[in-house]
């Protein structure tokens, strides 16, 4: 059957095409969830209008979808399951499970139907998933399916592995004894100062001081002037009496 597309169709066309499709995919698929119509001639003298309204939405969407995509590229989705010994799930992971993983983990919300998932994830281990936002935009993420306590486990290991990797990175801790090269001048002991006091030159005006300053008299000379001055005390004293008689 042909139909007009009324919207753009993944892996089919853009809106205002006209394509021949299997009946069951055009009356079951297409015209239910209204991406199509049957191509009758009143609807294709339509096509020309809704092709030029597509090409002015598509390029308002465009760029909304590629900042979406952006957002998309490093997410990482984990998910438990109950799992065999063989690895093989019992339930699945569906394309509604990655699409509300991704609105709980980023905050966008995206349609269940733009997740290309052929059909749902029924073993552990990983998986890259594609989102179809647009014909032309999309983005990979990738998707990983533990068995039951395995995303504790695994964030157990990553602050192992930090810890590992903040502990290499850490300067190594000086061990006793051991001298630690410094840029910093050393303090200078008594001692090295002491030394540096003895080696300065004297100053110029210490002799010159010294010079004028008077010596002080030692005990030694005064004793000798007292003994000069005692004779004349004793000649005045005999002078004194020969007045007398």
């Amino acid at each position: 059957m042909k139909v007009l597309l009324i919207q753009d169709v993944d892996n089919l066309g853009y809106a205002g095409e006209v394509k021949k499709v299997a009946n069951g995919f055009g009356r079951n698929y297409l015209i239910p969830q209204n991406l199509a119509v049957v191509a009758t001639p009143g609807a294709l003298k339509q096509a020309e209008t809704i092709r030029k309204a597509a090409e002015k939405h598509r390029a308002s969407a465009m760029a909304d979808a590629q900042a979406i995509a952006n957002q998309l590229v490093d997410v990482e989705l984990l998910f438990e399951r109950r799992a065999g010994e063989t690895g093989k799930l019992y339930g699945s992971v569906t394309s509604g499970d990655i699409a509300e993983a991704i609105e709980a983990k980023t905050g966008i919300a995206i349609d269940k139907r733009k997740v290309a998932l052929p059909e749902p994830i029924r073993s552990l281990g990983e998986q890259t998933v594609t989102i179809k936002l647009m014909i032309d935009v999309s983005a990979t993420i990738k998707t990983e399916v533990l068995p039951l306590g395995g995303v504790l486990e695994r964030e157990r290991l990553s602050e192992a592995e930090q810890a590992q990797i903040e502990a290499a990175a850490a300067p190594p801790e000086a061990e006793a004894g051991e001298v630690v090269a410094d840029d910093t001048p050393v303090n200078e002991t008594p001692a090295e100062i002491e030394a540096e006091v003895d080696d300065a030159p004297a100053s110029e005006t210490e002799p010159e001081a010294a010079a004028e300053a008077p010596a002080d008299e030692t005990p030694a000379e005064v004793e000798t002037e007292n003994e000069d001055a005692e004779p004349e005390v004793e000649e005045a004293e005999e002078d004194e009496e020969e007045t007398d008689e």
